[in-house]
């Protein structure tokens, strides 16, 4: 099975077993699926592959995102799932278990914490770690919170994920990344990213299930984090064009993927010939 891609080089991902694919951006934009997402993924079930959707968006649980992608007709588990707020969690557990973490983020994000176990607290007097998350119910309250701790505290500052922008509708709307930049701007402190680009998570899913490098392909729509964590975690990275980047900022990155297309409508069809 072999075709052509955007960049003019032959593709050949009849081997991948295991598919991690962003969200937002690549599988859908907030509400709307986009064409081909339902039969790329029943195609790879139905040849004895596994789809893991891989998130580096913080403001829903893995119980929220089962129920969005329900509702929009996909199949998926708290297997399917892998995120930057699952990620940051091992994190805290590993690095600072005993530590009291002050979390900007959404209710859903913070509830998912206090159930992991991790000690978060709302007091601004005796905190441990800032945690930013992408929070979709920001308040001047809570980045006044932040910007104080930070400013009379020695913490440790953590973010789950270095996104600048999250795709909806319209266009685009600051994620994470673009908080974190507002917070630094005002603290002159920055923050130790967690999620995507870090290879943390391609690896830990790939040993979950026992598949090998060459098997595995990440699919995403950012080059500096989607696709930049395939290539950290040295699996196939394939790009698509509906959300973020370009063919002209692929073109002028140092970050290029494996392959581009122009969405998993065409990563279908390709496995279809």
């Amino acid at each position: 099975m072999v075709t052509v891609d955007y960049f003019g080089k032959e593709a050949d991902l009849s081997n991948k077993k295991l598919w991690l694919f962003d969200m937002d951006g690549t599988i859908y934009k907030e509400d709307q699926l986009f064409d081909g997402t339902l039969m790329l993924l029943n195609h790879i079930v139905d040849y004895g592959g596994r789809y893991v959707f891989i998130t580096n968006n913080s403001s829903k649980s893995v119980y929220d995102y089962i129920k969005k992608l329900t509702l929009l007709g996909i199949k998926a588990d708290k297997d399917n799932f892998f995120t930057s707020t699952q990620a940051t969690i091992l994190y805290l557990k590993k690095v600072f278990p005993k530590a009291k973490v002050y979390c900007q983020g959404t209710k859903s994000f913070i509830s998912e914490l206090i159930e992991s176990g991790i000690n978060v607290t709302e007091s601004v007097e005796i905190v441990d770690v800032v945690l930013v998350g992408f929070d979709t119910e920001l308040t001047g309250q809570k980045i006044r919170n932040t910007c104080e701790i930070l400013s009379k505290q020695d913490v440790i500052f953590l973010a789950t994920n270095p996104d600048i922008v999250c795709p909806v509708k319209f266009g685009f709307i600051p994620d994470c990344g673009s908080i974190c930049q507002m917070i630094e701007n005002a603290t002159k402190k920055k923050p130790i990213y967690i999620g995507k680009p870090e290879p943390t998570m391609v690896n830990i899913i790939r040993n979950k299930f026992g598949v090998e490098r060459t098997n595995t392909a990440v699919v995403g729509d950012r080059l500096y984090t989607d696709i930049a964590t395939g290539l950290n975690a040295d699996v196939t990275a394939i790009c698509v064009l509906t959300g973020e980047a370009t063919i002209e900022e692929i073109e002028n990155s140092k970050i290029k993927p494996t392959f581009t297309f122009g969405s998993v409508k065409d990563i279908y069809r390709l496995l279809c010939d």
